[in-house]
């Protein structure tokens, strides 16, 4: 369950931009939406840019979690002789 954890939390944040849009309210993604019928490329670069980043950051930050709760998972990369 921990390990989708990361995408999932990045997964409600971008999903954010679709209920703003829908549901008419101000915030970032509606800001997003308007960017990309504006043409404001610099927004949608930013926004992407963005959304990328909190995505890698978050399965980092799940990657590093995950074997301190789970002790048969180590993060070692390659095996000990």
């Amino acid at each position: 369950m921990l390990p989708i954890t990361g995408p999932l939390i990045a997964g409600i944040v971008t999903g954010s931009f679709v209920i703003e849009s829908i549901f008419a309210i101000p915030g970032v993604g509606k800001a997003f939406v308007t960017s990309i019928y504006n043409r404001d490329y610099t927004l949608i670069l930013g926004m992407t840019i963005f959304y990328s980043a909190l995505l890698i950051f978050l399965n980092i930050v799940v990657d590093i979690i995950y074997p301190l709760l789970d002790p048969r998972i180590t993060m070692l990369t390659k095996k000990e002789a």
